[in-house]
């Protein structure tokens, strides 16, 4: 944040390119013109709450940016109305330990254990990403040797 002015950060629904619960975020950051200080504050936009759950019967299409595209080009951002679009300065950021695990809408999801799934199921796909995982790395050391 100090060589680059990471100004928006978009929050995809989890498990969107991998594994359900698994979080995902764009981040748009241009070089800045020193080596300090090129954040004052970022934009967030927030996918992941008040959402369906994305699947086979309800895709996550291009119409779910639509709002998004519309803040993130607004000549004044700052206008925008959307409980979706928030800023936080880089102060604000930096009273939160330097997270950015921020700009999230408090809604049922975050704290409904319900939506967790099942601790068998929740370790059988963990399991099944870690056996993946130790092939690819057998793959690259293969390679790499």
């Amino acid at each position: 944040m100090d060589k680059c002015n990471l100004h928006t950060i978009l929050r995809l629904p989890t498990g969107i390119f991998y594994a359900q619960g698994v979080k995902t975020n764009v981040l748009f950051f241009e070089r800045g013109k020193t080596d300090k200080g090129n954040t004052p504050g970022v934009w967030f936009y927030d996918l992941r709450s008040d959402m369906p759950s994305f699947g086979k019967r309800t895709p996550f299409t291009t119409s779910y940016f639509e709002d998004f595209i519309k803040a993130y080009t607004a000549a004044n951002r700052s206008a925008i109305v959307d409980k979706r679009w928030n800023y936080l300065s880089r102060e604000d950021i930096k009273q939160k330990n330097d997270s950015l695990d921020l700009g999230l809408i408090a809604d049922e999801s975050l704290s409904n254990a319900e939506n967790l799934g099942e601790p068998a199921e929740i370790a059988e796909e963990v399991l099944a990403e870690l056996e993946e995982i130790t092939l690819s790395l057998k793959a690259i050391l293969k390679e790499l040797n």
